[in-house]
């Protein structure tokens, strides 16, 4: 369950209008954080199991398969906002319980949801729609000025240069190793973002494998549209006689 923590929210309301009132709240720079939900909903529910769990090593996007994608898009965002924000944004009153938290970060399986509490399709989208409200509530509360003004570190890996790419700004230079490990919030909201985008377009490609039409066009926008970024998309039905 939620925490009850809307005094905490009105608390960093308040601390966002009064570190400037010229500066507009963080959701004037991610209005689709007001559909993004829908994106997801419409591309796996109603897929029958034999195409929700297909996965291959025929591609390196179709290892997981659509119900994990699904599951790992449900982790992402509170993995940053309480994972690595959390001190920042919610101080002692994060919006969920550890043990809450603990499910929808679980540490036993990779960086998705706990399959043991979230294998149902219905499920992960339920909490989906959970985080989701969450980071509604973070881009409301946040100036951008604010988000601007503080930076976290992020953990460094091969992929992270060509990721990095595709952020016109907000990412930041250590200043005693000089990576470029630093994000500020903006930078941390447009990864969120680019991550429901890449892992919709690997939704989308193994559908379209299975012979399965797309339900959404997406923005020209996530990481797969960085250059060198395998974003091929498979032969219809390519993968079809693989099922079952």
């Amino acid at each position: 369950m939620i925490v009850d923590s809307q005094e905490s929210w009105r608390e960093t309301s308040a601390m966002s209008k009064s570190a400037s009132k010229n500066s507009p709240q963080l959701r004037t720079l991610f209005p689709d954080f007001w559909r993004i939900d829908s994106l997801v909903r419409a591309e796996v529910i109603e897929l029958p199991d034999e195409v929700l769990d297909w996965s291959s090593d025929r591609w390196g996007w179709s290892g997981w398969s659509i119900r994990q994608q699904a599951s790992h898009m449900a982790s992402v965002p509170l993995r940053w906002l309480i994972g690595r924000w959390g001190e920042h944004l919610f101080g002692d009153s994060p919006p969920v319980s550890k043990e809450r938290y603990a499910l929808l970060n679980s540490e036993e399986h990779d960086r998705r949801l706990d399959d043991r509490k979230f294998w149902a399709i219905a499920d992960i989208l339920g909490a989906l729609d959970e985080v989701i409200s969450i980071s509604r509530q973070v881009l409301i509360a946040t100036t951008v000025e604010r988000a601007r003004s503080i930076v976290v570190q992020r953990a460094m890996h091969d992929q992270w240069e060509l990721m990095r790419s595709v952020h016109p700004d907000g990412i930041h230079q250590h200043p005693e190793t000089g990576e470029f490990s630093g994000m500020d919030l903006v930078a941390t909201f447009r990864h969120i973002q680019n991550e429901f985008y890449t892992h919709l377009f690997n939704v989308q490609r193994e559908k379209i494998a299975l012979g399965c039409d797309p339900m959404v066009k997406l923005p020209d926008a996530g990481y797969h549209t960085a250059k060198g970024w395998d974003s091929d998309l498979p032969e219809f039905g390519s993968a079809r006689t693989r099922i079952g």
